[in-house]
């Protein structure tokens, strides 16, 4: 595949032997596990939703060809990923993880807190974690806080407020 991928499960283990696996969901779009849905592993293999519940809290899927337990035990430990085309489109102002990943971060002032190598999601708000060399900066992704994005020139420019950088 050409495509950035984007992980959105992970097959952790087989469950019965009629070929169903337990996947641990890492996509807040629901729809991601509908019958029909196509999933892709790492290698580019395409998998196929036929079938799932849900079982104690997990959920519990069934992929075309797969049909034993022999064959879903291979399964385990891939990680299932979509095509970043296949992304919906967000809001203004809103921007998937793996676009800001990446990203230079500068203050107003021109000042750089290097790249952006992780985003933490937290109840309140994102947190975006900055390195460079040794240093680590977190920065709240807030609107009083991020002044711009520019995803395709991988630039963000922040305002440094008291504590940000000391």
């Amino acid at each position: 595949m050409t495509d950035d991928l984007i992980v959105v499960g992970k097959i952790t283990r087989a469950h019965g032997v009629r070929g169903e696996v337990s996947v641990l969901v890492l996509s807040e779009t629901r729809d991601r596990f509908d019958l029909g849905s196509t999933l892709h592993l790492e290698d580019g293999r395409s998998l196929t939703v036929e079938r799932t519940r849900l079982d104690r809290g997990r959920l519990l899927v069934v992929f075309g060809g797969v049909d034993n337990r022999e064959a879903a035990m291979k399964l385990g430990g891939e990680f299932l990923f979509i095509s970043s085309t296949d992304l919906p489109e967000l809001p203004e102002g809103s921007w998937w993880p793996h676009q800001i990943e990446g990203c230079a971060v500068f203050t107003e002032e021109g000042k750089s807190l290097g790249v952006v190598t992780e985003v933490v999601n937290t109840p309140a708000n994102d947190i975006w974690v900055t390195r460079e060399g040794a240093t680590e900066v977190l920065i709240p992704a807030l609107n009083d806080i991020v002044v711009s994005v520019d995803v395709p020139a991988k630039r963000i420019i922040v305002r440094e407020l008291p504590g940000l950088t000391d």
